[in-house]
């Protein structure tokens, strides 16, 4: 049931030809831009392509979770969930099935930002082993994020709400060690900036992908994105069976 959920949703993405550029190419666009346009202007301490790409990648689910959340809300809003309920399909199928079609695009977005920022420079230092656990930290955290956009796709009720709620997860990007070390920012800001998930996930990549040792980063990402892919799931079928018993 959840791999025809996947398979469904897909398609869905696939014909969203506009919504599936702007997610792929948004990324790249903006590791290209800061490359390009602020690179010389920022000390990171090595070359700014090699700071920004790990930060970049984790930008990637963020873009992507906008996608997750407008289709969640179209399923609800278009009538299609009243079939779905006759075939006895529950919250958990269909809902994963947006989660794991979210995945694909990530996949897919990781691929091709990684293809252009070893056009541009990236040179990574990473065994097979530090590569498998980078992966495995972007997929963690594709996962929760996946699972809150969908749990905001049912709580809002049109799709144009769910694209603009997760804006909110743009900015949280921003305010991290995404572009520029945390220590750069204004003192107000770094305890969010520290403290916030983000943060975490992007200098647990980071440090793998540089063939360096992630320290309590690693413990903290997963731990993060344990906690909201948790409470994104139990939160997502209490809205779902708010939706449907009205």
């Amino acid at each position: 049931m959840m791999a025809t959920m996947a398979a469904r949703c897909a398609r869905l993405t696939s014909r969203q030809t506009d919504s599936l550029i702007t997610s792929l190419t948004l990324p790249v666009m903006l590791m290209v831009t800061f490359v390009y346009l602020f690179g010389g202007a920022i000390n990171v301490g090595t070359r700014y392509v090699t700071y920004v790409v790990p930060g970049v990648l984790v930008l990637c689910a963020v873009v992507g979770s906008a996608t997750t959340a407008v289709t969640v809300c179209q399923d609800m809003t278009g009538g299609i969930i009243d079939r779905f309920r006759s075939m006895d399909v529950g919250a958990v199928p269909l809902l994963a099935g947006h989660v794991a079609a979210s995945a694909v695009r990530n996949v897919v977005s990781w691929v091709l930002a990684l293809g252009v920022a070893l056009a541009i420079g990236f040179r990574p230092h990473a065994s097979v082993t530090d590569w498998l656990a980078a992966a495995g930290v972007l997929l963690a955290f594709v996962l929760a994020i996946s699972w809150l956009a969908a749990a905001l796709g049912l709580l809002v009720s049109s799709p144009e709400a769910a694209n603009g709620m997760t804006f909110g997860f743009m900015f949280i990007s921003y305010a991290s060690s995404a572009f520029v070390p945390v220590k750069t920012m204004p003192w107000w800001l770094h305890g969010f900036a520290y403290h916030q998930p983000v943060t975490p996930v992007i200098e647990t990549v980071r440090a793998l992908l540089l063939g360096a040792p992630a320290g309590s980063h690693a413990a903290v990402a997963i731990a993060w994105c344990a906690g909201i892919g948790l409470a994104s799931v139990l939160a997502s079928t209490a809205l779902w069976r708010r939706r449907v018993s009205r």
